[in-house]
């Protein structure tokens, strides 16, 4: 592994992601994305009594069919890398009592899908491991009853909320034939721009993730023009605007690349109109990437492709007490493989 620059991690070996998979709920596998996710689930409850169960249980079943996908046992992943959005990482946690493979529990928010597959990568890459297991999930009764309204109370949402993915996405990164290839990946520093409103989080994301590009930009000397795709995670119909106009501001032209942002890819926002002003959650980067994005990396469609996964990171207790809203922003630069 070699440091470039201030922020980031070029991976020398080359690690690859032998394996991954993506399972959500029914209104995500309604969505334009839905026939690229590996397992969709027919009811919110995912089989379970109650909503912090069926968090766990997405988990559970990503990590065993990624583990199925890549053709390898958990005896053979030395390390599983995970976090969500619940107190205490509860749902990563548990998924790893049953999985039982060497477990480092991480909370980025919503960039934790890929904090997760940075540090998955970096332990390769080193020699700590021959494959590393990174993941997360999130469901949308879990997270919007605990930092916001429970849905039950049925609280009208402004124009900016955003809608929580119900999903978990997890890949397996080792030294393999054939893959796509984790390249390089910029660790974000926190951005507080003052916003205290949790019903904007696009807004309050943006100025992070541009932060943790314009440090990539400078830490790998590239340009947007490097890659086919620049996607963020979840900044959605508020955020990526903003996104945009703070590259600009700073002499980087967005319009010399495709940019996206997988809060607006996962949905359909005019005909789920509950949807609000995009996807959001640990889920929703993971399953867009690991779903969606590595099969038009494997493809040929996509060559290179920058993934911003973006993080909120307030809690119930921090918003009670009147503060604003810290963010982060983790990239991580793919590539097809030969």
């Amino acid at each position: 592994m070699k440091r470039l620059g201030g922020q980031s991690w070029k991976f020398d070996s080359r690690p690859r992601i032998k394996g991954s998979a993506t399972v959500v709920g029914p209104k995500e596998g309604e969505g334009p994305l839905g026939s690229d996710f590996s397992y969709v689930y027919d009811n919110l409850e995912i089989d379970e009594d109650t909503w912090e169960k069926g968090e766990r249980r997405l988990l559970e079943r990503a990590s065993s069919l990624a583990l199925v996908n890549s053709n390898l046992t958990k005896e053979d992943v030395q390390f599983f890398i995970a976090g969500d959005l619940m107190n205490q990482i509860i749902s990563a946690s548990f998924a790893a009592r049953k999985l039982a493979i060497p477990y480092m529990g991480v909370f980025g928010a919503c960039s934790t899908s890929m904090e997760s597959l940075a540090l998955a990568s970096m332990i390769v890459d080193a020699g700590g491991a021959d494959y590393a297991l990174a993941g997360t999930v999130s469901h949308n009764c879990t997270v919007e009853k605990q930092f916001r309204y429970p849905t039950e109370y049925g609280g009208q949402k402004p124009p900016t909320a955003q809608y929580t993915v119900t999903g978990s996405g997890c890949a397996i990164v080792g030294h393999a034939d054939q893959g796509v290839i984790v390249e390089s990946a910029t660790i974000g520093r926190v951005v507080d721009m003052g916003l205290k409103d949790p019903f904007n989080m696009g807004g309050a994301m943006a100025p992070a993730a541009a932060d943790t590009i314009l440090s990539h930009f400078k830490d790998t000397g590239r340009g947007p023009e490097y890659y086919d795709l620049i996607v963020t995670g979840d900044l959605a119909s508020v955020g990526l605007p903003i996104l945009k106009e703070l590259l600009k501001k700073q002499g980087v032209d967005p319009e010399k690349t495709e940019m996206n942002d997988c809060g607006l890819m996962i949905y359909d926002r005019e005909k789920q109109a509950e949807i609000f002003a995009g996807g959001s959650g640990c889920g929703c980067s993971a399953v867009v990437t690991y779903g969606h994005l590595l099969k038009k990396l494997e493809k040929r469609e996509l060559n290179r492709i920058l993934v911003v996964a973006t993080g909120a990171l307030l809690s119930p207790l921090s918003y009670q007490q009147g503060n604003s809203i810290p963010c982060i922003a983790h990239a991580v630069s793919l590539e097809t493989g030969g």
